[in-house]
């Protein structure tokens, strides 16, 4: 099964680390852009907005590598 296959590479630590960094740097941004109007006027922050807006970068980036990763090991003879 492909998808318990992708889902088991994108757990490794190496993976995870990965993209919990690059969710860490493109959440903060995308927070910014997104509810930086709020912030700036001390108006409550969208908490849902705010987690997905980490949470998709992280799946983003997962995936990503994940798939480059299974594609690398399917290539080897």
């Amino acid at each position: 099964m492909r998808i318990v296959r992708l889902l088991r590479i994108a757990g490794r630590r190496r993976i995870a680390i990965s993209a919990l960094k690059v969710a860490l740097v493109v959440g903060t941004l995308l927070n910014l852009v997104n509810q930086g109007g709020n912030l700036l006027d001390g108006l409550p922050l969208n908490t849902t907005q705010m987690l997905l807006n980490f949470f998709v970068p992280f799946c983003v980036s997962s995936y990503s590598a994940a798939r480059n990763e299974m594609q690398r090991c399917d290539e080897q003879p």
